[in-house]
């Protein structure tokens, strides 16, 4: 349970840093004063105040916050504050300062990605038939268990995902795999796949063209080079990034069943137990949160980020501010949304405790 704790804490605090760090930094660069730069919220509970800004650790360790000058447009402010005023901005520096929240978690997501394949490299599931279903093209072209796939119509294949991709591709046209099998030359056999029914990562009956094998499992470890490591950094968030998107589509379609959603309990669960199987797993589970946290908070939900960015596009658009009643009922409106989306998922938490 302490453990649990600790790594809550520990990851909540690394998101909520960054998170807080992306809109000060531009803040700053794009000369809005900061009054407070906070972790946690609540009452003070230690701090220093540096110039203008006070960095402080709040009493509730659940969320953050950066307080600029001149944040409420409907307070009165001293004249002297107006060139360091974040409403008195134009619309687009203030979306800016707004978006660089969620966009410094995603560049957490790359750091941590990063380090990572630079200290183990990549694992690579070799094109490796483990296993050649009956009655399929596959046994039709006399494929056989270890069997290696190199090439399809002569473009080289390095991994299972490649072969599976261009197999899928294919679309049932005929193919030409290139195939090493021990102790023999390598060969070449033309192969139509079948169209079959399967399911894909959200439990949907989907078609795809197969040729009726299955992977013998062999994982090479790949050591890459400071470009590679950032490339494929790159590349795996995105990756997570549009599934985590499609995720919340599917939610919202119905789709996926929203007993999936987990709050504060279950992160901290998995916090702990991402901490106890190693440091490694534990920085990995904080990239993909961090990705978590910068798709929910680029929602066009009033009082999150997204939120904001959308009055601020509506201004840009109709050339004035959105009304000040407007911005109220939706900040309303979204407050009450967080309210019922953090009862819905604490309940979801409480009820996989309860029946464990």
């Amino acid at each position: 349970m302490s453990t649990n704790i600790f790594a809550f804490v520990v990851v909540l605090g690394i998101l909520i840093f960054f998170h807080e760090l992306g809109h000060f930094l531009v803040a700053r660069l794009l000369g809005v004063g900061v009054e407070k730069f906070s972790l946690g919220f609540g009452p003070r509970l230690f701090g220093k105040k540096i110039g203008l800004t006070d960095y402080r650790i709040s009493a509730i360790p659940l969320g953050g916050f950066v307080k600029m000058v001149g944040e409420d447009p409907t307070a009165e402010m001293d004249p002297e504050d107006i060139p360091i005023s974040f409403t008195h901005k134009h619309v687009f520096k203030r979306i800016l300062i707004v978006a660089a929240g969620p966009v410094f978690n995603l560049l957490l997501a790359v750091m941590i990605f990063y380090v990572i394949f630079q200290v183990s490299g990549t694992y690579i599931l070799m094109p490796s038939i483990g296993g050649v279903q009956e009655n399929s093209p596959a046994a039709s072209a006399g494929l056989q268990t270890g069997d290696r796939i190199t090439a399809i119509d002569g473009t080289p294949i390095s991994s299972w995902e490649e072969m599976a991709v261009a197999i899928t591709a294919s679309a049932g046209r005929p193919i030409a795999l290139t195939i090493q099998r021990p102790e023999w030359d390598i060969f070449t056999v033309s192969i139509t796949p079948q169209a079959a029914m399967s399911k894909n990562l959200f439990g949907e009956d989907i078609e795809r063209h197969l040729i009726g094998i299955s992977s013998a499992g062999e994982v090479v470890n790949q050591r890459l080079n400071p470009i590679e490591a950032l490339s494929e950094s790159f590349r795996q968030t995105y990756n997570i990034t549009k599934l985590t998107i499609v995720s919340i589509i599917k939610l919202i379609q119905g789709t996926v069943s929203t007993k999936t959603l987990g709050g504060p309990i279950m992160i901290a669960e998995l916090a702990g137990q991402q901490a106890r199987e190693g440091a490694l797993n534990l920085v990995f589970f904080i990239a993909l949160l961090s990705i978590n946290l910068a798709i929910i908070n680029f929602l066009p939900i009033p009082v999150l980020d997204g939120g904001h960015i959308l009055f601020f596009l509506i201004e840009a658009i109709i050339r004035r501010p959105v009304n000040t009643r407007m911005r109220e009922i939706a900040q309303q409106a979204g407050i009450f949304i967080l309210i019922m989306l953090m009862i819905f998922v604490f309940y979801n938490d409480l009820s996989r405790i309860f029946s464990s």
